[in-house]
């Protein structure tokens, strides 16, 4: 067995195999590595990490406001650092499409960066006792989605659709909410977007508008559908067909939503019950949000609304998919992304 040492900083030891070993430059500077056998004999070699100092600088704390990056950029900036906070994803998929998914979607493909997994959300996929009606098609909804995740998720985690765009802000505000929850059980949270945010052009759209108490905690959700812009401000359509109004401040959820691993075992014990009831059904879909306002009016658990700065966009519509290149491209160009 051979011990390793490094005289400087600059260069540190990352990695050891048999008589080989990993270094890893943190800055420019010369480091004497030395290998020391258990007889005591030593050799070492000198190690150079040369080349142009660049400048970087962390705005972080800046994420939601109108960061002029063309500006850093001619300060003498070489890069900025923009802390995220999330270090895998858990991407849920079918079997009938798993090779190509994975073969575009990967970890090579975000430049292995981040811990990458996949999991199946399948119809046969249920609780013992239980099988699927003969002629169903129809998923079983987003939170038996989220089911699929419970045995590659041990850590306070957040949930997203995959056809949306969120916005940078709204990742970071869940992120830091999440890193004060390792350990608790029942304390969850979700991203509250404007309702006026969220809003297509070329149709009208279904939200999760979010009632909240004084603390910020969502009391609960209601399912509006058909809201759209009028002649009279934002409305929505009822079952009845007639019209409501609603705040263009309204708090709405976009699934964007935060959890620790306990949901997972409440979740399931709750699906059992929904397939008693619905089980035989065609359609009807174990959604988040009635997950969400069974553990909340039943005391088990709360849900603090983080608010954030951020655009939601996505297609609706096929009308929408214009809009959504062009905002994605202009946040290229800006460096955003």
């Amino acid at each position: 067995t051979l011990e390793w040492s490094s005289s400087d900083k600059a260069v540190s030891i990352e990695g050891r195999s048999g008589y080989s070993v990993t270094l890893k430059a943190k800055a420019l500077g010369t480091a004497v590595i030395t290998a020391k056998a258990y007889n005591g004999v030593t050799a070492k070699c000198t190690v150079t990490v040369s080349g142009s100092k660049v400048k970087c600088i962390d705005i972080s704390s800046w994420q939601g406001s109108n960061v002029d990056f063309k500006k850093i950029k001619a300060s003498g900036i070489d890069y900025v650092i923009i802390r995220a906070g999330f270090g895998k994803v858990v991407f849920v998929i079918r079997h009938s499409f798993e090779e190509e998914f994975k073969r575009h979607i990967n970890a090579d493909h975000f430049g292995n960066r981040i811990q990458v997994e996949y999991v199946f959300q399948e119809l046969d996929k249920l609780p013992a006792g239980f099988s699927v009606p003969e002629g169903r098609e129809k998923p079983w909804g987003t939170n038996h989605a989220i089911l699929m995740a419970k045995d590659v998720i041990h850590e306070p985690f957040a949930i997203i659709n995959a056809d949306d765009f969120y916005g940078r802000d709204a990742f970071q505000v869940i992120a830091d909410h999440l890193r004060t929850l390792e350990g608790t059980k029942g304390q969850y949270c979700m991203v509250g977007y404007r309702l006026e945010n969220t809003l297509s052009e070329n149709g009208t759209v279904s939200r999760g508008v979010c009632e909240t108490d004084a603390k910020g905690l969502l009391i609960g959700m209601t399912e509006r559908t058909s809201i759209g812009r009028t002649t009279n401000g934002i409305e929505y359509k009822d079952a009845d067909g007639s019209m409501h109004p609603l705040a263009a401040d309204a708090t709405v959820s976009m699934n964007l939503f935060g959890f620790t691993p306990d949901y997972f075992a409440k979740s399931e014990e709750l699906f059992v019950d929904f397939l008693k009831e619905h089980g035989t059904e065609m359609k009807s879909e174990y959604y988040i949000p009635f997950a969400v306002n069974t553990f909340i009016h039943s005391g088990y658990a709360t849900m603090t609304v983080l608010k954030t700065t951020a655009q939601w966009f996505g297609v609706t519509y096929k009308e929408d998919r214009p809009m959504v290149v062009d905002r994605l491209k202009k946040l290229h160009d800006q460096g955003v992304y």
